[in-house]
């Protein structure tokens, strides 16, 4: 009699949270369609009333447009060639100058430039600020609509506007478009006799394949560790990012799982298979602010399961899951439909993607969390790494000679006077060669020192408050005295830097991107602390202890 009391009880309980469901499902549907009558009401009384004659099909876009501008930068309208672009993933190539871009605190930011793309050779950088582009004005435009501008014929040039940290005015850059490869692995190999490196620039739906071809390469070595670099990499595709999981993390472990409204938004991925990289191979993974979405991922499951060591800096934050629902032929909604989850139960995505104020769930997320072996670690700010690599003081002259190109040009003019990598580097009067260089080109690189901007206006406003007060025009002079004392000796504190970049660029010029790569490791931060850390099992082995 007790257990059919139970049972008729376990019938209830079901009955009613069915009732409950259906319940709550009908008060969302009533919502919806009280609010379509009033979106209806207002478009029909607009396009019938309003005293000037309105094209629908642009009105009707801007009208979509603005009622997504308040949700995260993802949610999107599409319409035409910006549906085309959905699947550039699977595609070989396309027209433009080879930058990711992402929307960071309601402004288009570049996530990071591709390797080997115009926009890397002139230096443009993770973290940039884009605010025009050809001179229209991006504060208003859509990430879809700003990579359409972009994106054009080969051989044609389009001119960026970027604002950057610690640089006083906006800089212009002038990059010629070329058909830019989609490419996964752009370089792997042996960083020393047992360290392993294998650099992936994107997920998409051939990385896998050339991370395992990678892996198979290194193993060939007396292979102890591996670094895979994952800075400015802008993500891709999850089933890539989870595929490349499946090769370091034993069979079997939950990986990442989305999270959302609707039932199929709602998905668990695992490791289906034994790790081909043993486990005793050691593993250090690189990110920076241009590391996003599936690099996330592919980082943070890594340092969640205790697999290895995150080194560099703070990635970008996006972890978010979007799905395109076709209107019609020709147009799209993508919508974000769900969040990335990974082991610790952390989320990637940045907080303050989305305003309060629409929000009808305003409770606080967790931001610590445990890793598996009961590390604590960070959530809602991306993946913060276990060693953060400090950025590097500004070098005027070096990223003006970046922007404009002309660690290429040199090479390109003065290759003819080499017969290897070996002759640039016993070259006694090298660095003299690029200083005259540099200088010759000096008026068109616009080299600004810290703080001169500044100086600057200041400058401008002291003269017109009184030209004639000796106070004011000594100090003036004294300062202009200092900046040009700071230009005079400015080459000299950079001249090893801006050595090191040349001897990139010829190395890369005579032996490929191996010969680039055996002068960055030397000079590349993270790399080094990488390679450190790695070198030394108990550096390595304390970090997982707590």
């Amino acid at each position: 009699m007790k257990i059919f009391n139970i049972k008729i009880k376990t019938i209830f309980i079901i009955f009613f949270s069915f009732v409950a469901i259906a319940a709550t499902k009908q008060d969302i549907y009533r919502k919806i369609k009280d609010s379509q009558r009033t979106i209806n009401s207002v478009y029909k009384y607009l396009i019938t009333h309003y005293v000037d004659d309105i094209d629908l099909e642009k009105f009707t876009k801007m009208s979509i447009d603005n009622m997504l501008s308040d949700l995260d930068p993802y949610t999107v309208y599409l319409v035409d060639d910006q549906k085309s672009n959905l699947d550039m993933l699977t595609k070989g190539k396309y027209g433009g100058v080879g930058i990711q871009i992402g929307k960071r605190d309601d402004v288009i930011t570049v996530i990071a430039p591709t390797e080997d793309s115009p926009a890397k050779r002139a230096g443009i950088m993770a973290g940039d600020i884009l605010i025009k582009i050809d001179g229209n004005d991006t504060k208003s435009m859509s990430m879809d609509d700003a990579a359409k501008l972009i994106r054009g014929k080969e051989g044609t040039d389009v001119i960026l506007t970027i604002e950057r940290f610690n640089e006083g005015a906006p800089l212009d850059f002038i990059l010629t478009r070329e058909d830019i490869p989609v490419k996964d692995v752009s370089y792997y190999g042996m960083l020393d006799e047992t360290i392993g490196y294998i650099r992936l620039n994107r997920f998409s739906k051939n990385s896998a394949i050339e991370v395992e071809k990678a892996i198979a390469s290194l193993s060939n070595n007396d292979l102890s560790s591996i670094v895979l670099d994952l800075r400015d990499n802008p993500g891709g595709l999850l089933n890539s990012a989870v595929s490349i999981l499946d090769m370091f993390i034993e069979k079997d472990e939950l990986l990442v799982w989305t999270a959302g409204k609707a039932r199929q938004s709602n998905k668990k991925y695992f490791s289906k298979n034994n790790p081909i990289v043993p486990e005793d191979i050691q593993i250090a993974v690189l990110i920076n602010s241009g590391s996003a979405s599936a690099s996330e991922i592919v980082a943070g499951v890594i340092q969640d399961l205790d697999r290895g060591i995150v080194v560099g800096r703070q990635s970008f934050g996006k972890g978010l899951v979007q799905t395109v629902y076709n209107l019609d032929r020709n147009k799209a909604l993508k919508v974000t439909t769900a969040k990335y989850y990974i082991p610790s139960g952390r989320l990637i995505q940045r907080d303050g993607y989305l305003p309060e104020e629409i929000l009808a769930d305003t409770v606080a997320a967790d931001s610590l969390f445990e890793t598996i072996g009961g590390r604590v670690v960070k959530g809602g700010k991306g993946i913060t790494p276990d060693y953060v690599i400090e950025n590097e003081d500004r070098k005027p002259i070096l990223f003006a000679s970046l922007r404009k190109g002309l660690f290429f040009s040199y090479v390109q003019k003065h290759k003819h006077l080499y017969d290897s990598f070996d002759s640039v580097k016993n070259d006694p009067v090298l660095i003299s060669k690029i200083e005259n260089y540099i200088m010759s080109h000096e008026e068109d690189l616009d080299i600004k020192l810290d703080g001169e901007n500044n100086y600057i206006d200041a400058r401008e406003k002291l003269m017109l408050l009184d030209s004639n007060d000796i106070s004011i025009t000594g100090a003036i002079d004294l300062l202009d005295s200092y900046f040009e004392e700071k230009a005079i000796t400015q080459f000299d504190r950079e001249k090893n830097d801006i050595k090191e970049w040349m001897l990139m660029e010829f190395a890369k010029h005579f032996d490929g991107e191996q010969g680039r790569m055996s002068v960055s490791k030397t000079i590349d931060n993270d790399i080094s602390k990488a390679m450190s850390i790695l070198e030394d099992p108990f550096t390595y082995r304390d970090v997982f202890i707590q």
